[in-house]
């Protein structure tokens, strides 16, 4: 008996420290989303997949933030109207709720904000917020779905972009192998994998990519160290501010799946994530890594892709409105 309380004993203290341990990590646990008002995130749903919002008819929400492809378009600058290319690369919308502020610049202070944005840029869906909203008025399916969820028979752009935000809110990719080996799955990762976590910690990747998301909490400098050579014309904060010290500072993205939204950076230069790896280490931390710790790195970057939103498309409530609208690849 004594032998079995001993025993006992030391598993609960090796639990207990384990559980202190994880717990002092950098990189914290996604939790799954927690849905309060389903008629809301369903009514958000709809709308983020309805290409009605779009002055073509032809691009929705996620065009440029496909849920099947990591919540981005795997481009190196989005396809708007007309085919127009964007000025940036598209950011994952996945676990974008845990982001500090939307948008490369932070020029958006949350998913709401972001969400009218798209809708009424000439460059992306190309529409007005009006037109828009008129269009959703004439389907007698969204009016009665707005009058549920908002008790309001107007249809405005506020609850419009309130119910995009809550839907998008639920796109968050828990239980990634990394996650589990955070909670105690020893086994969850592989040495080799966690060699990498090490290297990454090691020479200081978790100053910037930290927290549940691994990003997406500050701005830095895109080319710290060292120059970051591209033709791309985005200037990051310095396009809002017009301060030249803000010049190629930029939201830090969060590294959640990132095997899955390439290519990388702003620019979409990178399309393989073992040279993102290598010019990150050079640009913003001033170390050359030898093959086999960019290696490494680059298997523990591959942990992090967690449990991918899980829903069918929904079916869109029949237009009334028949008027052909400009295709938007003409």
């Amino acid at each position: 008996m004594h032998i079995t309380n001993v025993l006992v004993a030391g598993l609960c203290l090796s639990a207990s420290a384990w559980a202190v341990s994880a717990a002092e990590e950098p990189i914290q646990p996604i939790a799954a989303a927690t849905i309060t008002e389903p008629a809301k995130v369903e009514l958000g749903k709809q709308l983020f997949f309805d290409p009605r919002l779009s002055r073509s008819g032809f691009i929705s929400c996620n065009s440029c933030h496909n849920l099947s492809m990591g919540g981005s378009d795997n481009l190196p600058t989005s396809i708007g109207h007309n085919w127009q290319q964007g000025p940036i690369n598209s950011p994952t919308v996945l676990n974008s709720s845990l982001n500090l502020a939307q948008f490369w610049d932070g020029r958006a202070a949350d998913l709401k904000a972001q969400a009218g944005g798209p809708i009424a840029n000439p460059k992306e869906m190309a529409f007005t917020h009006i037109l828009a909203l008129d269009v959703l008025r004439s389907i007698p399916q969204y009016r009665k779905a707005f009058a549920d969820v908002y008790k309001s028979d107007e249809i405005t752009l506020d609850a419009v972009t309130d119910a995009i935000a809550e839907f998008e809110k639920t796109l968050v990719t828990p239980n990634s192998r990394f996650d589990l080996w955070l909670k105690g799955d020893k086994k969850a990762i592989s040495q080799v994998e966690l060699e990498g976590y090490q290297l990454f910690k090691s020479i200081g990747c978790v100053a910037c990519h930290n927290g549940p998301a691994v990003g997406g909490n500050s701005f830095q400098k895109m080319g710290l160290v060292a120059p970051y050579q591209t033709s791309n014309p985005a200037e990051g904060v310095a396009g809002l501010t017009g301060k030249d010290v803000d010049r190629f500072t930029f939201k830090v993205p969060t590294l959640r799946n990132v095997e899955l939204t390439y290519p990388y950076f702003h620019d979409g230069a990178y399309w393989e994530l073992e040279k993102t790896v290598d010019v990150m280490a050079r640009l913003q931390l001033g170390r050359t890594l030898q093959a086999e710790e960019v290696d490494k790195i680059t298997a523990f970057l591959k942990t992090l892709t967690g449990e991918q939103p899980n829903f069918a498309v929904p079916q869109l409530p029949p237009s009334t409105n028949q008027t052909p609208r400009p295709h938007p690849f003409e």
